[in-house]
């Protein structure tokens, strides 16, 4: 077990739990979408592919709100849908885009 980790908290995935924090797990979901816009890498016939290194737990709720395919495969890529493009690059943009003026495009 690596070092960082604490026997009592390791969850499910592996990684470390804290119990006693309580967090909005719509507003992770809302993050993680936003970063599988920075990892897009090609379009696919259903949207566009991702690198899926974000916590199972998460793409499991991404793949149940229609955002991206079943990411339980053996590919290290995911396909985020029509859907989840659209709305992913519109939550990269609010969270991490510059606010340009008009006349900045």
């Amino acid at each position: 077990m690596r070092p960082w980790r604490f026997r009592d908290e390791v969850g499910q995935s592996g990684l470390v739990r804290f119990p006693d924090m309580e967090y909005d797990e719509d507003k992770v979901d809302e993050m993680v979408l936003a970063l599988l816009f920075l990892t897009t890498f090609e379009k696919s016939p259903y949207g566009a592919r991702t690198w899926k290194g974000h916590d199972w737990n998460v793409l499991d709720r991404l793949h149940a709100k229609g955002y991206i395919l079943d990411p339980r495969s053996k590919a290290k890529s995911v396909v985020v849908t029509e859907e989840g493009v659209k709305q992913s690059r519109a939550l990269f943009a609010k969270y991490f885009g510059k606010n340009l003026t008009d006349g900045q495009r």
